[in-house]
């Protein structure tokens, strides 16, 4: 493990909350169709998507505290002073996205309030919130290393890789959600999963796509046009091991596609659903802990160097 665990930790949780807050909230923008805004389904996704709005507050505070911790090096919070938050906020990037971050984290909990009777606009809110919300971890990552053009070309690939993945993982926790035991009881709800899952097969596959062009980008920036750093780094083993797990998960993916969500959609014709809504139900439940073991393995190398002995 890294020396300083709770960075890796809280990276981790913002990484997965955020996602889940944009991703989750987008979902059922695009994926429900004609489903009643009002549905059952889709006000559980605004709870889903308000109480990581709410925990992305917390996360964040909880972050700088220990930001200023390890920049101060305090050994206890209660040495922390004014100062040293000061510095950190209005003197540094990854100060100004935090800021960025808290303000579109707060008017997302006002909006979803105020739009509680409107589920469109609070999905809207909610899902722009996260994007911005998501995008502002760019800066306290490698995407922040470089200046000029190139640091603004970096930052962008960052942000295009961090919205591709938030898009996916809260797919997949949208759809473990929709294909639970409890929420497939009724014949329109497992209506509503088949089709979410046959028409994300275009959604997904332009994910899968940007999120390859974008980290083979991001790498090139990182460490450069060679193989080298995979090999001889413990930036590029981590990475290696990150590549192996999003293989797994696009493998996964091809059965749902191509297998799994057919396989429902001629169930339902044949009235007898329940064997293949569970056989997706586990393939989904696999894909989202691959993707969460890679959220882990990316905390963690955004504090390694790629030329690190």
């Amino acid at each position: 493990m890294p020396e300083d665990w709770l960075a890796v930790t809280l990276r981790f949780a913002l990484y997965l909350d955020l996602m889940v807050l944009f991703g989750v909230s987008l979902f059922s923008l695009y994926a429900l169709g004609p489903t009643n805004p009002s549905s059952g389904i889709s006000r559980l996704y605004g709870r889903v998507a308000e109480a990581a709005a709410l925990a992305g507050i917390v996360l964040s505070i909880w972050d700088v505290v220990a930001m200023a911790e390890s920049m101060s090096g305090a050994t206890r919070y209660s040495e922390l002073t004014s100062h040293v938050f000061d510095m950190i906020l209005t003197g540094t990037a990854v100060g100004a996205a935090w800021l960025v971050r808290l303000a579109v984290l707060a008017a997302g909990v006002v909006a979803a309030i105020a739009w509680r009777r409107n589920a469109r606009r609070r999905q809207i809110g909610l899902a722009a919130s996260g994007a911005i919300a998501l995008a502002t971890l760019a800066w306290a990552g490698h995407g922040a290393m470089d200046d000029g053009l190139r640091g603004v070309l970096h930052l962008a690939v960052d942000v295009t890789h961090l919205l591709a993945a938030g898009m996916w993982v809260g797919a997949l926790v949208a759809f473990v959600v929709l294909s639970s035991a409890r929420r497939t009881g009724t014949p329109h709800t497992v209506q509503t999963l088949s089709r979410a899952a046959s028409g994300f097969a275009t959604i997904g596959t332009c994910i899968v796509a940007m999120l390859i062009a974008t980290g083979v980008v991001n790498y090139v920036l990182v460490a450069g046009p060679t193989f080298d750093a995979l090999f001889t780094t413990p930036y590029g083993r981590l990475l290696l091991g990150k590549l192996a797990l999003f293989a797994l998960m696009l493998a996964l993916a091809a059965g749902n596609r191509y297998r799994l969500s057919p396989r429902l959609a001629a169930a339902i014709r044949a009235g007898d659903s329940t064997g293949a809504v569970r056989a997706l139900h586990k393939s989904l439940q696999t894909e989202t802990c691959l993707a969460v073991l890679i959220l882990a393995l990316v905390a963690w190398l955004g504090l390694l160097s790629p030329v690190a002995a």
